[in-house]
């Protein structure tokens, strides 16, 4: 069976903000078959209507239900009255499961009211031009609710938001597909879809005392060793308590902290342990803490035994976003950052929002630039959720800061779905300030900048090259400076060595035959490679964040 999700409901119940929500958690394709319907007719809905009548409608919007039905891994907003007709409800059984979401009256109301008024082009709604709109509203839903009511599972949406309303659906069709769709919507951020299978990242509050059934969920273990620097030993006491309290055996090893200690060095010593402990292939590596922690184990994971299952518990916010997800495991030499790795996807990833306030204020503040850089690169709403919310989420409110981290998450994990080894380009956009950020981290010997701080400074690099080079106006770059700032995150690095550094850049991984491909921004949400980067802009860039 195909595994597609077709969202029906009255006009007003939040298919698309819902369809898109869950599509982007699942890592699937978004359709929606009134957009269908426009492209193939090349007018409007309301066009179709005036000019053609209703009938012609009905079968332009049958056949783009058939079209959509074709694929496979889609959420699709269907039309309003698409479950009338028996052939469509047919079509949609076939290809996935049905889900219809549900809202009273004067919800919908409310709702198509203040879309109409937020619209630039609005779009003539004969609900609203009633006399009594709630009562015409109340009377059309009335006389399709027998075929909504086919759906094999409703899900109401009043007073619930779009997050929540997303995850009951994909909790409904798990249960309904017997595990076909196998995530449970409660606190999933997305789904990774990989070459070596898919794997749920989960983003909640206060969920740490989970791991342990939810790693018996997904694969079952006979032995855990979880693997931790100095500064999580509480965070991994409680994941060791977890893990047993499931009935894994399980082990903890305390490795130092810092970039620094990132090497194959300490990758030996873990390897002395873990033969010291007798650990198999069929045993689980658990990395409790930030992205070193999160990079070496996986290097580990990937080596040992020539091959370990393991998972993935980042404590921190640059973790949580970015390099717990997408399989990316490495260490550093000292000739550059993650020069020695490999793609070795975890088998989850399980984010507790909550031990975030454990952190330092500085390393919180850092790890929201790659959010923003999500944002920047892709999704232009999710920079504008951070503009709109900004205090709430950087005090890390429980619902605020988790809703966006989960937002930001299903990003990275969507471009990791499409280009899990960066081979198509795609996954090459991740790297937006990363280019100026790493060859800083070098040049400064990972003990001075923090990750997300260089790559904060090193956005505003590509950013200028952006504007310097046509792309970006010097409105975008200014709401990008703003952002940053407005996050606490640096702009400049005053002592910055402009030849020294330009030599980290060509020593990094991203260059290829001794060319820097650089991640610039053509316009906000819309990230570009270019590898024609004039050398002089480069040194002037450099002098720029030197001031």
């Amino acid at each position: 069976m195909k595994r597609n999700i077709f969202i029906t409901g009255f006009s007003g119940s939040g298919k698309t903000s819902v369809g898109k929500a869950v599509a982007r958690r699942l890592g699937w394709t978004f359709v929606d078959t009134d957009d269908l319907v426009i492209e193939s007719a090349g007018k409007s809905i309301q066009d179709v209507f005036a000019g053609e009548g209703e009938l012609a409608f009905r079968e332009l919007e049958r056949q783009a239900l058939t079209a959509a039905s074709a694929g496979d891994q889609q959420v699709v907003s269907t039309g309003g009255g698409v479950p009338m007709d028996e052939a469509n409800r047919a079509t949609m059984e076939r290809a996935g499961r049905i889900i219809c979401l549900e809202a009273r009256p004067e919800t919908i109301y409310k709702r198509l009211s203040q879309q109409s008024r937020s619209e630039r082009e609005p779009v003539v709604r004969p609900m609203l031009q009633a006399t009594d709109p709630q009562e015409r509203i109340r009377t059309l839903k009335a006389d399709r609710q027998a075929a909504y009511a086919l759906a094999h599972w409703t899900v109401h949406t009043d007073g619930i938001s779009t997050e929540d309303a997303a995850a009951e659906v994909i909790r409904a069709c798990g249960i309904l597909t017997k595990g076909l769709i196998r995530f449970d919507g409660h606190d999933l951020g997305a789904v990774v879809q990989t070459s070596s299978g898919d794997y749920p990242v989960w983003v909640g509050w206060d969920i740490l005392g989970e791991l342990g059934e939810r790693a018996l969920g997904v694969f079952r273990p006979s032995a855990a060793f979880v693997i931790h620097d100095s500064g999580t030993g509480e965070h991994a006491a409680r994941a060791h308590r977890s893990l047993e309290d499931a009935g894994i055996e399980t082990s903890v090893y305390a490795m130092p902290s810092g970039e620094k200690n990132k090497t194959l060095n300490t990758v030996s010593d873990v390897y002395r342990w873990l033969a010291g402990k007798r650990a198999e292939r069929k045993h689980l590596l658990v990395a409790v803490g930030g992205g070193m922690v999160g990079d070496l184990v996986g290097f580990v994971a990937a080596t040992y035994l020539r091959g370990m299952p393991f998972a993935q518990v980042p404590t921190s916010l640059l973790a949580m976003m970015d390099a717990s997800v997408g399989g990316k495991v490495a260490v550093d030499l000292p000739d550059g950052k993650n020069l020695v790795g490999a793609f070795h996807q975890p088998r989850f990833v399980l984010s507790d929002v909550q031990t975030l306030k454990s952190l330092p204020a500085r390393e919180l503040t850092a790890g929201w630039a790659e959010a923003i850089k999500h944002g920047l690169i892709l999704e232009p709403d999710l920079l504008s959720q951070f503009e709109d919310g900004g205090h709430a989420i950087r005090s890390l409110d429980p619902e605020q800061a988790t809703s966006i981290i989960r937002r930001s998450v299903a990003v990275k994990a969507g471009v990791v779905s499409r280009d899990e080894k960066e081979t198509l380009g795609i996954r090459a956009l991740l790297n937006y300030g990363h280019t100026i950020g790493h060859a800083l981290e070098a040049f400064t010997g990972y003990s001075t900048l923090l990750h997300g701080e260089a790559v904060s400074i090193g956005m505003m690099g590509a950013g200028h090259i952006s504007r310097q080079m046509g792309l970006l106006s010097e409105a975008e770059l200014e709401r990008q400076r703003a952002l940053l700032e407005a996050f606490g995150l640096p702009l400049s690095y005053p002592e910055v060595d402009a030849e020294a550094v330009i030599h980290a850049m060509k020593s990094d991984k991203k260059t290829q035959d001794k060319t820097i491909h650089w991640v610039l921004l053509d316009g906000i949400g819309n990230a570009v490679t270019r590898s024609d980067v004039p050398p002089d802009l480069v040194r002037e860039t450099l002098a720029r964040l030197a001031r």
